[in-house]
């Protein structure tokens, strides 16, 4: 509408550059993805939205002699306390005994809220935050019935004679804490086809996420039975995800008040350069147990506000 936007796709930023003062980026370098050719961009605003791991890459590859560690990295936390949600299967089988569900491929997905450690005092679990559980129901036949031969109404009438069996599949997402010890940093030797460091991982679970997992187990089973379920099968608690599966990448570049211990400020400006904002996961102190990415959106919607009212009052 105002024909001030203009999409650049297939541009790879792999620097951002600042000024003498170092308090101020003023170009942001980019390789095309397609021809190789090399540009650069220049704006009295930058947003790095890259998704937590590209982002502190880009970051990390900007460093300076003002910033030996990276770029808006003074803190030294840049890279660190990556966090992720661990992930595990369970599921139930169950008999429907009136038969009352025959149309449609599936029903809706279910979702059980948190519901340990809502109350410190009411409960003893032996660990801290909690999980949630995605889910999930299907008849046992219905994969099978879409691949039957035939026609017409003889054919759908078929369809209608399902299996009484019915899974239903419980996904828990548990939070991870905060560890200075789960971090991305660079390769100091290998790179990808457009000059960028590769990105190193360094990530387990806690102790605090080991003795969660062994509860989710627990309550998994619990929630079968009570659901009267005929069969069921409970994850190993051993058995955590490896920390990427859950894909909800966050931490790195964490907001805070303290300059010293945080990246970004409450309004997901860089506390050294303020003319850089970063808006996605990288800038969580916390995972909860929920699928993150609408509090993503929302912070940078806040972002932009307070950045738009900073352009106008001539602070940026």
């Amino acid at each position: 509408a105002t024909g001030r936007l203009t999409l650049l796709p297939n541009q790879v930023v792999t620097r951002l550059l600042h000024n003498e003062e170092g308090d101020r980026v003023n170009a942001v370098q980019c390789v095309d993805a397609e021809t190789g050719d090399k540009r650069s961009f220049q704006a009295r605003l930058v947003f790095l939205c890259a998704s937590t791991v590209a982002s502190t890459q880009i970051l990390l590859n900007s460093g300076s002699k003002q910033y030996p560690n990276g770029l808006a990295n003074r803190s030294g936390v840049l890279g660190k306390y990556l966090m992720d949600h661990a992930m595990m299967g369970h599921m139930g089988v169950f008999v429907d005994k009136t038969d009352s569900y025959t149309r449609g491929s599936r029903p809706n997905g279910l979702y059980i809220p948190r519901f340990r450690n809502l109350d410190s005092s009411a409960e003893d679990t032996g660990f801290v935050r909690g999980y949630g559980f995605q889910a999930h129901a299907l008849r046992t036949d219905w994969q099978n019935s879409f691949n039957r031969p035939g026609f017409g109404a003889k054919y759908k009438d078929s369809l209608a004679q399902l299996s009484p069996y019915w899974i239903w599949a419980l996904g828990g997402f548990q939070e991870c804490l905060p560890y200075e010890s789960n971090r991305i940093s660079l390769h100091p030797r290998k790179t990808d086809r457009f000059g960028m460091p590769l990105v190193v991982t360094e990530f387990s679970w806690g102790a605090n996420e080991k003795r969660m997992a062994a509860d989710e187990c627990q309550q998994a089973a619990r929630i079968f039975r009570a659901a009267g379920a005929v069969h069921y099968i409970v994850s190993s608690p051993e058995k955590m995800s490896i920390g990427g599966t859950g894909i909800h990448e966050m931490g790195t570049a964490r907001m805070g008040d303290d300059p010293n211990d945080s990246v970004l400020n409450k309004y997901n400006q860089t506390h050294d350069l303020k003319n850089l904002f970063v808006t996605d996961g990288s800038f969580m102190t916390s995972a909860s147990c929920v699928n993150p990415s609408l509090s993503y959106m929302a912070f940078t919607a806040r972002a932009c506000d307070y950045a738009v009212r900073q352009l106008n009052e001539g602070i940026l």
